[in-house]
């Protein structure tokens, strides 16, 4: 019976995948904040009980959601044993059974993004790699395709540091990224960009291969425990070297960040006051501290599992090929496309959902 072994395909996906999500957990965490909302002096503290609040709020949701699916479709198991001998309930278990499929399917999707910075801004920076003004046309690219992502969203944008190339393109570019989930959805592109066509700046011709790599940090609170010793970092100041005109600074008001236990650089330079700037460099630097650590743990607990893998930076996610053929191609799921126009023009969204069930572990076999 196809329903029954949807049900217990269902079953076993919402087992694995409440393991995967950490449900127990954030049912445990629930209660002591609710335990917490109970103190006498909890409201002391205004804008920190807000935010204990919406947490216990989302766990709460997320907790509910994933326990009633659990109730139905062991309610499902029981009506499928019973159609076994009615066939009059093959109709009402074939529709509770694809009506649980999709209901675990957005539950799954909303978990994705359950991070603890995942619902927050983001900032993105692209660097050209190798290869002169043929990789920084390949990041000017990069970043329009990213403008375009966000503007179909309707999110905010503001590119706080740019260096341009000689003769075009950007040899590096940071972006502050600011709507629902932004941080959530853009962690998927970090990672190195490849290009292949053929090269507009070969007399030539020829067919030419291109690298950029993206990093994406969120912007944290500043109660978020990311320590930097003042005595640590090196702070310059500089004239800014944007585009001419009325605005450009006639005082030194960019401003660079040097961070020498990990050789980290920072610069920003598109605010209009040393103070901006610097506060948008400190923002840039913690945010890049921040994954840094993120990616220490991945593998430090990737190693206790016994798997091999990358989470660098450096990692090559996607292979975006003009010529001789059209695709876009993921390589860490496998997800593909011959509308390399619609790609470059914003449309990220199929790579980068594939990317967070992966990380997950809902993505499902292929069948």
């Amino acid at each position: 019976m196809n329903s029954k072994r949807a049900c217990d395909r269902l079953s076993s996906k919402l087992v694995r995948s409440g393991g995967d999500f950490d449900i127990p957990g954030k049912a445990e965490k629930a209660a002591e904040l609710e335990f917490e909302t109970g103190s006498s002096d909890f409201w002391n503290d205004q804008q920190l009980a807000q935010k204990k609040m919406q947490e216990l709020s989302t766990l709460r949701a997320q907790v509910e959601q994933w326990e009633t699916l659990f109730r139905r479709a062991n309610d499902a198991l029981e009506l499928a044993q019973m159609a076994e001998d009615d066939p009059a309930l093959l109709t009402e278990l074939d529709q509770e059974a694809t009506a649980l499929e999709n209901e675990y399917q957005q539950g799954e999707f909303a978990l994705a993004l359950s991070g603890p910075h995942d619902a927050g801004p983001a900032i993105i920076s692209i660097h050209a790699g190798a290869g002169g003004t043929e990789a920084q046309d390949w990041a000017q690219m990069l970043l329009r395709m990213y403008l375009r992502w966000a503007e179909k969203r309707d999110f905010k944008t503001s590119i706080t540091d740019m260096t341009e190339g000689e003769e075009a393109g950007v040899k590096s570019v940071t972006v502050e990224i600011d709507g629902p989930y932004a941080y959530g959805y853009l962690k998927a592109e970090k990672g190195t960009h490849r290009l292949v066509r053929l090269s507009p700046f070969d007399s030539a011709n020829r067919r030419h291969t291109s690298f950029a790599k993206v990093e994406v940090m969120p912007v944290l609170d500043e109660d978020i425990d990311i320590e930097i010793n003042p005595k640590e970092i090196e702070v310059e100041v500089y004239l800014s070297g944007g585009a001419g005109g009325q605005n450009v600074q006639k005082n030194a008001t960019a401003v660079r960040i040097r961070h020498l236990p990990t050789g980290i650089v920072v610069t920003c330079q598109n605010e209009r006051s040393q103070n901006q700037n610097r506060e948008s460099a400190m923002r840039v630097l913690r945010g890049k501290l921040y994954e840094i650590e993120q990616e220490r743990l991945a593998e430090e607990k990737a190693k206790i599992k016994g798997e091999n893998v990358q989470a660098n930076f450096g990692a090559q996610i996607r292979s975006y090929v003009l010529h001789p053929y059209q695709m876009v191609k993921d390589l860490r799921t496998d997800v593909e496309t011959g509308n390399t126009g619609a790609v470059l023009d914003g449309e990220l969204d199929p790579f980068m959902e594939a990317w967070l069930k992966q990380q997950v572990g809902v993505l499902d076999e292929a069948v």
